[in-house]
C-alpha cells in the first residue's frame, strides 16, 4: 500500500531558474557563515586580551569578575560579532542576487 501511494503522487520537476536560486541561497548562507566565523574569532581575540589583563591588574575587576564572568564577556562579544556579520553578509549577498525583470 505504501508503494502505491508513492507512485500516485505527482512528480514535480524544478525549473532551472529555481535550482539556480536555491544554489544562490546556499552560497549566500555559506558566505555568511564564513564571514561570521572570521568576525567571531577576531572579536574573541580582541576582547580576550583586555578582559584578561584587566582582571589581573584592575583591583575592582580582580575582586568582582570571576572566571565565569570573564568567559561570558568574551563569548558575548564573539556571539554578537558572529550574528551581526553573518546577517549583514547574507543580506548583502541576497541583494546582489536579486534581479528584477522590468519587462512589464
Amino acid at each position: 500500500m505504501r508503494n502505491m501511494e508513492s507512485w500516485m503522487k505527482p512528480t514535480v520537476i524544478p525549473s532551472p531558474s529555481e535550482e539556480r536560486r536555491l544554489q544562490n541561497a546556499r552560497d549566500c548562507t555559506q558566505e555568511g557563515v564564513r564571514a561570521g566565523v572570521k568576525a567571531a574569532s577576531i572579536a574573541a581575540a580582541v576582547t580576550a586580551v583586555p578582559t584578561l589583563v584587566g582582571c589581573r591588574t584592575i583591583p575592582w575587576a580582580k575582586a568582582n569578575l570571576n572566571y565565569t564572568a570573564q568567559a561570558l564577556i568574551i563569548s558575548a562579544a564573539s556571539i554578537a560579532a558572529y550574528f551581526i556579520t553573518a546577517d549583514k553578509t547574507i543580506l548583502e549577498c541576497a541583494r546582489r542576487n536579486t534581479r528584477y525583470d522590468k519587462t512589464t
